[in-house]
């Protein structure tokens, strides 16, 4: 088998060219085939991944071999055929393709499907048809666990076997059974099809082998809807005071060298370390990149999760770059995150900036992650869940990008808005920038703030850039701080002698 990076490049070549080939494919209304020659010889595809992505309606793409995560995602109304096997996310945030898999596919087909119709002849793995909110998923053969998990709306036909905790957490929608079905988890409902509804479901499918017949299952969402309640983080770095080295300090007027830069061939230019999260989008009169969820401008970071993985297409055709939430998207193996990046890198182009966030307790995992898969910056989550203090997670997060992290900026996502001392911190820390939502709407204000109250910092510590902080920097105020962050006690002035304990 070729290396990972073989597998990829072939995947980006065969993507660059689409476009163009299926312009043509459309004007002479002929079906585009890839895993063929020219002369019609058969040379299958081997393990290429996120390949056919945000296919326009009109085009028919018809495939042949083995084909890795991510295949024919984003779709926008085209025709999808492959005559092999799938890995996973078939289909992922489909809007509109008709895809058929004339073989088994692997887990999460059809995730966070808003509209088509999916066909997969041979059986799928687990979580099939997670998130879909429309369109119509149907499976013949077994399907694995968790099938039709958090869906909302959608219906699903399965002609086979589906494992445990069918439709978890759906909220709408209906799952069609024609097969075994096992105990249903809470929140859902199992009845038997009417007669309208065993019509109106045939009508919509084409083949008289994939009917649903009267004595199937539904299962249905009963309405009760429950949400765990996690630990959240509720120190800051309050804890934690910001100490002069040997330099003398410097005029209050001089200038400070604040600049972060995302990105190495095509730079995102950050002139303070911190990136504003504005979910609903910036004004166009902050003259700052953010990162937001909606409405993004040239500048902007677009944060992809579950709620708008769908809308992708339209949200990275404007933007500077993307954001994988690896919390909220279901867990990602080394292949589906290639998978993925070659699929969005297909729609934002090269010079987009990519970045991925996880919770701080899987920083380790994340920044091999960046790391491998050449991320511009990888951001750790503090609040995520644990309730782990603000200052343990300094030494986890540095510590890990001194071992780990070459080509890869690290980042911390702040779960309160930062001040001028976070920042300071922060960058003492190995800590490239932070990600923060604004205090209030004046977030130029804000940022203002922010660069005077670093600029002051710095001056006072007699340093012209921000690039020569470090942790001799940076004293903890009391016992428990020390204990949790490595950093010296002020006072007693040298790390905490458990630190060094064998």
């Amino acid at each position: 088998m070729p290396a990972d990076d073989e597998v990829v490049s072939r995947s980006m070549s065969i993507n660059s060219r689409l476009p163009a080939q299926l312009e043509k494919a459309i004007e002479r209304n002929i079906v585009l085939r890839i895993g063929w020659t020219t002369s019609g010889e058969a040379v299958p595809k081997q393990g290429e991944l996120g390949l056919c992505p945000i296919l326009p309606k009109g085009s028919r793409i018809r495939s042949l071999g083995y084909l890795g995560p991510f295949t024919a995602a984003f779709g926008q109304g085209g025709t999808f055929t492959h005559q092999g096997t799938c890995e996973s996310f078939l289909g992922a945030a489909n809007d509109g393709n008709v895809i058929t898999c004339e073989r088994e596919a692997g887990a999460n087909v059809g995730y966070a499907m808003r509209s088509g119709r999916i066909t997969v002849l041979d059986g799928v793995g687990h979580d099939a048809g997670a998130t879909m909110s429309g369109g119509l998923l149907i499976i013949r053969g077994d399907a694995g666990s968790r099938i039709g998990g958090g869906m909302s709306g959608g219906d699903i036909i399965v002609h086979g076997d589906v494992g445990p905790d069918p439709g978890a957490g759906m909220t709408g929608g209906k799952i069609i059974i024609n097969g075994r079905c096992p105990a249903t988890p809470p929140g859902v409902t199992l009845r038997p099809l009417d007669k309208k509804e065993v019509d109106s479901i045939n009508k919509l499918l084409s083949e008289p082998d994939l009917h649903v017949p009267s004595d199937a299952v539904c299962l249905v969402s009963d309405g009760s809807i429950s949400e765990g309640v996690m630990a959240s983080c509720r120190e800051d770095f309050s804890g934690i005071a910001i100490v002069p080295g040997e330099q003398e300090h410097e005029p209050v007027h001089s200038t400070c060298d604040m600049v972060r830069l995302i990105g190495d061939k095509f730079t995102l230019a950050l002139p303070i370390p911190i990136l504003p999260f504005i979910p609903s989008g910036a004004t166009t009169e902050i003259f700052h990149p953010c990162m937001v969820e909606s409405k993004p401008r040239e500048v902007d970071i677009v944060l992809i999760g579950r709620d708008n993985i769908v809308d992708a297409p339209k949200l990275l055709t404007n933007s500077a770059g993307f954001a994988l939430d690896l919390d909220s998207l279901p867990h990602l193996d080394g292949a589906a995150i290639d998978g993925l990046l070659v699929c969005l890198g297909a729609i934002a182009g090269p010079e987009a900036k990519t970045l991925m966030l996880q919770g701080v307790n899987r920083t380790a995992k994340l920044h091999a992650h960046a790391e491998h898969h050449r991320i511009d910056a990888a951001v750790s989550i503090i609040d995520d869940g644990s309730g782990i203090s603000a200052a343990a997670c300094l030494p986890m997060v540095g510590r890990s990008a001194s071992l780990s992290l070459n080509n890869t900026k690290s980042a911390i996502m702040l779960p309160w808005s930062a001040t001028s001392e976070d920042l300071a911190i922060l960058s003492a820390s190995n800590i490239s920038f932070a990600i923060s939502h604004p205090p209030d709407s004046d977030v130029e204000g804000w940022l203002n703030r922010l660069s005077s109250g670093l600029s002051a910092h710095l001056n006072r510590l007699g340093l012209a850039s921000i690039d020569q902080m470090t942790r001799s920097n940076l004293r903890a105020c009391d016992q428990d701080t020390a204990a949790v962050s490595g950093l010296r006690l002020a006072g007693y002035d040298r790390p905490m002698p458990h630190w060094f304990a064998r």
